[in-house]
């Protein structure tokens, strides 16, 4: 492909025949392009030689680097964009985007939205945390949010193989790093925003300001009115918005909830529409997850009855809220929730329908936001009765470290703790102390099946560790 087909360039180098597009400098071959982007561990601006060694035929940079061919431009991460969007011919276009954003529920509401559009007939393609699906294929992630090539390439094979609407999670880091950028979304969710990332973001304004700019690339927005930042995340956007609510004036409204373990009902009340609703997981925020889901295939303009039968019959998510099959008269669940609005949710959720204790196991990653940790251990001791403090994704950090500082939340507090650093003792120790009746949350790890240390990954797959504690009880 021609370079003028990728991105605007000088007239001496329109003609020059690009044979892929790339930012990272390990991958270039002869003929490619390579984009330098200044990362958060490296700058691709210092492999601009070695690009050139390896074969590229151009560079794009943000600043001159004496170089015959080169393409400056003010913000690579955005030239990336558009050049990997060029190179497959623009797919997005032919797409119906719906994006959600938020610090949780959104893999929650990705899952409800695409069991939605199928139950109408429809391919949906579904790029998230847990995985990537064209149908019902199987695409391994990395990223919640792939890189803007990987995006690309993913629009394109989901429009080669019929898909009409593509759901997909939209980070933070995504969204501040133009992986997104001159994307045109159909509908854009926002969910929450409670604190996380601040590693990367800093401050709450920053995550907020990375948010927001979804939603001034989205034809409608669907915002929680309930959230603190709602007003903000509406504040001067142009498009369509439609708000959703358990307790305020909103476009859609949760009315009459009915609360059990496993399950919750309500009526959807809104000027034109009233709908009883009812999804087979429990918890306040499954009430807000399907709320947003609800909204947005009403605007799509499917039909509310039929709707509420797609979720009626929904199947849940891994790792969200998931119950452990077992016959010792406890419940065991696993859930993702790392943050501390997560960790309050589920915990308080599990709390309102107990008959015994509500013991909760967790950690925080290392590497990470570390002034959240004591926060989760404050939250843990206000909303179980017992508390086992582990590990999680310790990364490059002690442990030990990660624990004392989720201590310090827990200091002072009447709610017994135990602390065993080792995740699959601890998971072990709180199947054999449970008692009937009791609720063991299993904070952190959701669907991930590997635990992430300093001298690399390990297997850890949660269901795996309690089936054979329950072998030994």
């Amino acid at each position: 492909m021609r370079l003028e087909l990728l991105i605007e360039c000088q007239e001496n180098l329109k003609d020059l025949e690009i044979t892929g597009v790339t930012c990272d400098s390990r991958k270039v071959q002869k003929g490619f392009a390579f984009v330098c982007i200044n990362g958060a561990l490296s700058d691709g601006h210092d492999y601009a030689l070695q690009a050139l060694e390896k074969g590229a035929a151009v560079i794009i940079c943000e600043k001159d680097l004496n170089l015959d061919n080169q393409v400056i431009v003010e913000d690579t991460h955005k030239a990336f964009a558009t050049m990997s969007a060029n190179w497959f011919s623009n797919p997005a276009d032919s797409l119906k985007l719906i994006g959600v954003t938020g610090t949780n529920g959104k893999t929650s509401v990705t899952y409800m939205l695409k069991q939605i559009l199928e139950s109408f007939g429809e391919k949906v393609g579904l790029i998230g945390t847990i995985q990537n699906m064209i149908g019902d294929e199987i695409i391994p992630t990395s990223n919640t949010t792939p890189n803007a090539y990987d995006l690309n390439a993913l629009f394109a094979s989901m429009k080669e193989k019929g898909c009409r609407y593509v759901v997909m999670e939209v980070s933070s880091h995504a969204l501040d790093q133009c992986r997104v950028y001159d994307l045109d979304f159909e509908v854009a969710i926002f969910t929450n925003l409670t604190q996380d990332h601040l590693d990367y973001h800093i401050t709450m304004e920053n995550y907020l300001d990375a948010k927001k700019k979804l939603f001034k690339m989205c034809k409608t927005a669907v915002i929680n009115s309930d959230d603190q930042y709602a007003e903000k995340i509406a504040e001067g956007l142009d498009c369509e918005i439609i708000t959703y609510s358990t307790k305020n004036d909103s476009t859609f409204s949760a009315k009459a909830i009915n609360y059990r373990p496993a399950s919750i009902e309500y009526e959807l009340v809104s000027d034109s529409v009233l709908q009883h609703i009812k999804v087979n997981t429990g918890g306040k925020f499954t009430v807000y997850n399907s709320l947003a889901a609800v909204c947005c295939a009403l605007k799509l303009g499917f039909n509310a009855s039929e709707i509420a039968e797609a979720l009626a019959s929904l199947q849940g998510v891994k790792g969200r809220a998931e119950v452990v099959e077992n016959d010792k008269g406890f419940t065991i669940i696993i859930d993702y929730a790392h943050t501390p609005d997560g960790l309050k949710n589920i915990l308080s959720t599990f709390r309102e329908c107990k008959k015994n204790r509500v013991i909760a196991l967790f950690g925080c990653g290392g590497n990470r936001d570390k002034t959240k940790r004591p926060i989760m251990g404050s939250i843990a001791s206000r909303y179980a009765d017992y508390v086992i403090v582990t590990s999680d994704n310790p990364r490059k950090e002690n442990p030990t470290d990660i624990i004392n500082d989720i201590l310090v939340g827990l200091d002072g507090s009447p709610t017994p703790y135990k602390v065993i650093e080792n995740r699959i003792e601890a998971i072990k120790y709180a199947v054999k102390i449970a008692q009937p009746d009791d609720i063991v949350v299993l904070a952190g790890k959701g669907h991930e099946t590997y635990q992430i240390l300093a001298d690399g990954t390990i297997h850890l797959d949660e269901r795996e560790v309690v089936a054979e504690a329950l072998k030994e009880i």
